[in-house]
């Protein structure tokens, strides 16, 4: 896949430093790369990035891909398993039922099973 092919490319070469100046674009390619029925959370999609403490700077860019149907938002949540992000869906369900479409269980906002549901892209895109 050419995403993640340069995404590697930029992670490993340690010679030149990360481009910072299209973060959101960076954010959009990981988040394309979910498997259907797993999530991921903003902290680590920003360790993945090199920006450990951006998680905050994951979930703006999380918002700006809303009404791209090619980026798979829904599978963002916060390090709880939580859908912190629910209400800036559609509705307040709507990221609960594109979940659950995939096979996510949730229960009270949480997804169920996170532990094996979630998926690290500092492990996965190594």
């Amino acid at each position: 896949m050419a995403g993640r092919n340069s995404l590697k490319e930029k992670k490993a070469d340690s010679t030149k430093k990360y481009d910072r100046t299209n973060f959101f674009e960076e954010v959009h390619q990981v988040v394309r790369l979910i498997p259907k029925g797993r999530v991921t959370s903003y902290g680590a999609i920003a360790q993945y990035l090199g920006t450990k403490m951006s998680a905050r700077m994951v979930g703006w860019a999380m918002n700006a891909t809303l009404t791209d149907k090619n980026i798979p938002a829904h599978r963002v949540i916060n390090s709880q398993g939580l859908l912190t992000g629910k209400h800036h869906f559609k509705t307040p369900v709507t990221m609960q039922r594109l979940l659950e479409k995939e096979g996510v269980k949730v229960k009270n906002d949480q997804v169920v099973d996170f532990e094996k549901k979630f998926w690290n892209p500092s492990q996965e895109l190594i």
